[in-house]
This record gives structure tokens, sequence and C-alpha cells, in this order.
């Protein structure tokens, strides 16, 4: 069951974007059909979701006007993505990503703005979300162009600290060797958010990670905070390998 924040954040993305459309839109006539960029123009008509999901990801060079399209297909791409229908979250850019949205009115940026973070905060405390949770922390952080706000909103408690270990095991496996673990963040703001998430697992997730039983998960986070070669010549590692 979604939270009522939840709800409440879809009914503002109702309200927001309520007769939205893209007029003068002609679409990519070698990859959309003319009935496909007709939903694109015409409002308060339901849009099939897998043209939905075909136009949320696709690349901006494929529209006319690619903000326009969004706010057109937003009602019914937040709740997809609440409710777990919208494939695709994890496997590529999200096209609120790829648009200013912070540019649009005041009521349309806030509910974006809003319906991110409390979509984040509603998969925290679910035990089994429709999607991966790191595939949706990296959807929010690439909408929002920032890690920051969806790292220290990271709720405590049993469920959200499992959903830390997780996203942290696969972080982890990326930051060590120095690589990102944002596969599809392709803005110049990528660089900070890897920065950021480094030094969060370092100096913030590490002591929940030991605290919630996860002390190996601790130690790799921890090691985050060494230059690259005294990382990997770490004590630790003789000591896992011994281990397994």
């Amino acid at each position: 069951m979604r939270s009522s924040a939840l709800d409440a954040a879809l009914v503002a993305i109702d309200a927001a974007f309520d007769g939205c459309t893209s007029p003068g839109e002609t679409g990519c006539g070698r990859c959309h059909s003319p009935e496909e960029t007709a939903y694109l123009r015409t409002p308060h008509v339901a849009v099939p979701m897998d043209v939905v999901r075909m136009y949320v990801y696709e690349v901006s060079d494929h529209f006319d006007d690619h903000a326009a399209a969004m706010r057109r297909l937003l009602p019914q791409a937040a709740r997809a993505m609440a409710d777990g229908s919208l494939e695709g979250i994890g496997w590529g850019a999200h096209g609120l990503s790829r648009v200013n949205w912070r540019s649009w009115p005041a009521d349309q940026a806030a509910a974006v703005e809003t319906f991110v973070h409390t979509w984040w905060q509603d998969v925290l405390a679910t035990p089994e979300p429709p999607y991966p949770v790191e595939a949706v922390f990296e959807t929010c952080a690439s909408i929002a162009r920032t890690v920051t706000p969806f790292l220290d909103g990271w709720a405590d408690g049993p469920v959200a600290d499992r959903h830390l270990a997780t996203c942290a095991d696969e972080w982890l496996y990326h930051l060590l060797s120095d690589f990102s673990p944002f596969d599809w963040w392709y803005d110049d703001s990528k660089d900070a958010a890897v920065a950021d998430l480094r030094d969060w697992l370092s100096r913030h997730a590490a002591p929940r990670l030991r605290a919630c039983g996860q002390p190996d998960l601790a130690i790799r986070s921890e090691l985050l905070l060494l230059p690259y070669d005294e990382r990997w010549a770490h004590p630790y590692w003789a000591t896992a390998s011994a281990t397994n």
C-alpha cells in the first residue's frame, strides 16, 4: 500500500499537470507512429502504458519539445512509478533527468520535487518494493541532480537498514575501484554525486551498517576514506580472503 504522503504527492502531480500537452509535437517519424505522437498533442486522454514507457525513456532529440512531452506524460508516469508498473526503472535515463523541470511554473516544479522525495521515502519503508532500491535511488537522484537529500533523508529502522545494506553492497563494488555506480546519469552533476555518495557511505553509513549487523560492509565503506593503493593494501582484504 502507498503511504498517504505519496498519495497526496500524486494528487498534486495530477493537479499541476492536468491538461498539459505538447501542441506542436511531430515526433520522430522513424521511431514513433503518428498515433503515438498524437497522444502528446491531445489532453485528457489516457496514453497506453507501453507508449508512456517508450516516451519516458526516449532521448530528447526525438521530440520537438521534450519538456512539454514530459509534462503531458507525468500524471500517468508518476503513478506508474509509484505502483511499480513503469518498466525501465534502473535500465535507462528517466526523461525528467533530461529536462530543466525546475524552470517550470512553481506549482509544477514543486509537485515534481515533492513526488521524487516522497516516492523515495515510500520505497525505503516498503519491505519488498517493486523496483531495486538502488535503481529508485538513482532515478530520484538523477532527476534531482543531487544525492544529498536522499542520503540525508535515509530513514532509520529495520526495513530502511536492510535497503541500506543492499545498496551499499551494490555501490561499493564500483566505488572501491573508483568507478561510478550510476549507470544512467549523464550530466555534469554526476561527479559531485559520486563524491558525495563516497563521503556519506564512509562517514555516515558505516556506523549504521555496523550497528545493523553488517561489519564487512561497514569496513569496506570506511576504506573509501583511503587513497586507492592504500585501500587495496589494507589488511582487511587478507582477512576477508581467508574467511571466504
